[in-house]
């Protein structure tokens, strides 16, 4: 029962980090944790220690524990890495292009569908499954664990980015139609001059340029 309900709150406060709502530096107290969770505190400490092992969190005694913000410069490298590693990965795939696009179309799909409804955690989840495919589809199992590595900071900054503005997800919504195009004709330089765009669009918003 106990790691169960330790369980739950770690749940509870990373979905929330990374879908934005708890944002970066917000601060955090235990008994605001165990009243949204319906759980004592000492679970909830748990989960906290457990979240700043992971990066998450940074806990200050008797204070309660602060989300730790994104950085320009980490947003700036977990951008650049996608960038690289995303390029790469499609030109991999160019092999079995129309079978990646029509995987593809699948989550395109679902973006499309929450854009509408206005929300920002799914249409962020299918932009993240989206991303993930292409990397899937290299066939490369060591890119594709540093590509999952980096996976919860990209959702902090897609929560983040997508926010800003409903504008933001049409963006969005075009970029990844034209990837599909691009992946189906196997213009691989395309692409990768799209992928680097698409993403300094992001950095931007984090960065809050825009």
């Amino acid at each position: 029962m106990h790691a169960s309900a330790a369980e739950r709150a770690y749940e509870h406060v990373k979905n929330s980090i990374l879908d934005g709502s708890y944002a970066g530096g917000e601060l955090l107290t235990e008994g605001q944790v165990a009243d949204a969770v319906g759980v004592s505190r000492t679970p909830v400490r748990e989960a906290m220690l457990r979240l700043q092992a992971e990066g998450l969190l940074r806990l200050y005694p008797k204070k309660g524990a602060l989300v730790v913000p994104i950085t320009a410069a980490e947003a700036e490298d977990v951008l650049e890495a996608r960038a690289l590693v995303e390029s790469w990965a499609a030109e991999r795939a160019v092999g079995h292009g129309e079978r990646l696009a029509v995987e593809l179309e699948e989550p395109l799909r679902v973006m499309r569908e929450h854009r509408a409804s206005g929300d920002v955690g799914a249409f962020s989840a299918a932009d993240r499954a989206f991303h993930a495919l292409i990397v899937a589809a290299s066939g490369n199992a060591i890119l594709t664990r540093l590509y999952r590595s980096l996976r919860e900071r990209q959702i902090c900054i897609n929560a983040t980015a997508m926010r800003v503005s409903g504008q933001r997800m049409d963006i969005a919504v075009a970029d990844h139609t034209r990837f599909v195009e691009l992946i189906r004709a196997g213009d691989h330089d395309g692409f990768a001059t799209l992928t680097r765009a698409h993403l300094e669009t992001a950095a931007q918003h984090v960065r809050g340029v825009r």
